[in-house]
């Protein structure tokens, strides 16, 4: 063989393994990306469940005497802000993650306010449908921590893929850009101050 052909033969054998090199990368990148967008949907699946149910327990609360409206109002305000905040699971950017998880944080805030004022109101917690919704709660935010951990967890392993090499060339070439992860709410890392002289 000439040197020419054995030179053209090797530039086509190189041409050849980075094109199957790249569709399996791009491939690979896609299915991670269906990943994020599926692990997304679930968390707004489980969001949306806790939305679902502020509606009666703010009815049931409404129903006791002397209520604080102030309390029922932070909560509809805060249900209605979180419920306005749209992410689209095909740019889950680290400031839509921080978006939505501000406005979720706020409703969590208001919630708690509610709880809290709950407990001076005996003929509510006496009440059944009260404790039924409030267990729903309870369970709704132990699923919604289970689903931003295994979201952050396929997220991690999506974003870790694509800035490895030789993928960080196709993921630059194809625009998959990282995703966000959810983080610790502001104040988590303080532990709360426990008074018993109170």
């Amino acid at each position: 063989m000439k040197k020419g052909t054995i030179i053209l033969l090797g530039v086509a054998a190189l041409f050849l393994l980075l094109i199957f090199n790249g569709c399996g990368s791009y491939n690979n990148m896609v299915t991670k990306q269906e990943a994020t967008s599926s692990a997304w949907a679930q968390v707004e699946n489980v969001y949306q469940r806790r939305l679902d149910l502020i509606p009666n327990l703010v009815n049931t609360v409404k129903g006791v005497a002397n209520f604080e409206q102030k309390t029922l109002t932070d909560v509809i305000n805060a249900r209605a802000s979180a419920s306005s905040i749209k992410v689209d699971a095909s740019k889950l950017s680290p400031d839509q993650i921080q978006k939505f998880q501000a406005s979720q944080g706020e409703l969590s805030q208001a919630l708690g306010r509610l709880m809290v004022v709950a407990e001076q109101y005996p003929q509510l917690k006496a009440t059944q449908n009260f404790l039924e919704l409030q267990s729903q709660l309870e369970g709704t935010e132990n699923r919604i921590a289970v689903e931003r951990q295994k979201f952050n967890e396929i997220v991690k392993d999506y974003n870790t893929y694509i800035r490895k090499f030789p993928q960080v060339i196709y993921s630059g070439m194809f625009g998959f850009d990282k995703k966000g992860y959810f983080e610790a709410d502001k104040g988590a890392e303080k532990a709360p101050t426990v008074d018993f002289e109170k």
